[in-house]
């Protein structure tokens, strides 16, 4: 049977970053995501870090009154959790956080903060929300996601991404395949991202039991020479 259509998550927290650089009212990332929406993106993605360098608590909460999907990641800090409850959006992901990093490190060391992200994940939960994990692709944070019982997790690609030789990129690819089987057989949903972009992606999008791909950075970039949405139009092109 043929596995449906792969979900594209666009994330738009550099849109975003573009208005808070002037502290200003455009671009504004509501109406970038309805653009994104109507191009051909099946979730609206965002972050709400704590230094909100970019995503700010209203625009979360006009983002999740849009129709439609909206997916937030979020760090396991309590006062994080509760601004993510009150907006109420369909599905969060929790993510590894330092103050100062230009991007996320990695994925979650879900053995290491098992305690920890229980209580935030049974939080989320019993909110109703769809909880994912962000998540290298190895056996041991699969089996704690699942144990933590998680709906879905996310792998993070950015060893797929810097892969600098053929080989490499096939080791990493074939990790991936065998991550998503793993997590696939344990009844959750396999999502990825971190890095990908219209060069790479196309591989990521055929590992069998990929849901969702998660993309944000390399789409805002294009849109900057052709508009949001040509850029997503062709992203969506790429997944499928």
């Amino acid at each position: 049977m043929k596995e449906p259509r792969i979900k594209l998550g666009v994330n738009i927290d550099h849109i975003a970053t573009l208005r808070q650089a002037r502290k200003d009212i455009d671009p504004d990332p509501i109406a970038a995501a309805q653009v994104a929406r109507q191009s051909g993106a099946d979730l609206i993605v965002c972050h709400l870090r704590r230094d909100r360098r970019h995503i700010q608590d209203e625009d979360l909460i006009k983002l999740c009154r849009l129709k439609g999907e909206t997916h937030v990641e979020l760090s396991d800090d309590p006062k994080i959790v509760a601004a993510v409850l009150k907006a109420r959006p369909s599905s969060v992901c929790l993510v590894p956080e330092r103050p100062g990093e230009v991007s996320t490190e990695g994925g979650l060391d879900v053995v290491r903060n098992f305690k920890s992200l229980s209580k935030t994940v049974k939080r989320l939960k019993k909110a109703g929300l769809e909880v994912s994990l962000f998540i290298a692709p190895e056996a041991p944070y699969v089996r704690a996601a699942r144990n933590l019982g998680a709906d879905v997790v996310e792998f993070n690609t950015t060893d797929y991404v810097a892969a600098g030789t053929k080989p490499a990129q096939k080791a990493e690819l074939e990790r991936l395949e065998l991550a998503a089987y793993m997590a696939w057989e344990m009844g959750m949903t396999v999502h990825a991202g971190h890095g990908l972009d219209y060069h790479n992606v196309a591989p990521i999008a055929r590992v069998p039991h990929m849901s969702a791909l998660n993309i944000g950075y390399s789409i805002i970039a294009r849109s900057v020479f052709v508009g949001l949405k040509t850029a997503v139009s062709e992203m969506r092109r790429m997944v499928d």
